[in-house]
């Protein structure tokens, strides 16, 4: 079912307010995350290696080959978890998508906004938006 004319221009809206309020987090959810079937693959093949290893060495006493049984399983799920895009040479965000579609180059943080914390931005972020809503 299609979204009506009002429906859409609240959402484009929303959109918009999201870019502006959480850039970064905007951007994080407009890029794809597709992961290709075949990291999982790999990665449950390992798994199983990993848990016949553990459990060969459970039965047979052999503390380091479950110790590398489990090393082996860790190894797996967070090969299967991990980001793929990072092994491409991205070393952080592309930039902000504008409204127009094109992506301008993401805001650097002044020297002294950088050693703030995440609760005082957080704070910061709340008040403001609590100003901008009039209570």
């Amino acid at each position: 079912m299609p979204l009506s004319e009002y429906e859409q221009r609240v959402l484009e809206q929303m959109e918009r307010q999201l870019t502006s309020d959480d850039p970064r987090l905007a951007n994080t959810l407009t890029q794809s995350g597709h992961r290709g079937v075949g990291r999982y693959v790999i990665a449950s093949v390992g798994a199983v290696v990993g848990l016949v290893l553990l459990v060969v060495g459970v039965a047979f006493s052999l503390p380091l080959l479950g110790v590398l049984g489990f090393v082996v399983m860790f190894a797996a799920v967070a090969f299967a978890f991990a980001n793929p895009g990072r092994h491409r040479g991205r070393t952080g965000p592309q930039g902000v998508v504008t409204e127009d579609g094109a992506v301008r180059p993401a805001a650097r943080p002044s020297g002294a906004r950088q050693h703030r914390g995440f609760m005082t931005r957080l704070e910061e972020r709340w008040e403001r938006r609590r100003g901008e809503s009039g209570r």
